[in-house]
């Protein structure tokens, strides 16, 4: 049981040090999943 609680412990410790790695990422994808879907609705083609 103390293995897992400090394996959360070293997570949290990876999130709060490493957070802004994780962020940039997340939003190229969030972006380019968008970008995705508003192209495929045809807004932009004539």
């Amino acid at each position: 049981m103390q293995t897992i609680s400090n394996g959360y412990q070293a997570l949290g410790v990876l999130w709060a040090v490493n957070w802004e790695r994780f962020l940039f990422p997340a939003v190229m994808l969030v972006c380019l999943s968008v970008w995705h879907y508003v192209g495929s609705q045809g807004f932009f083609w004539h």
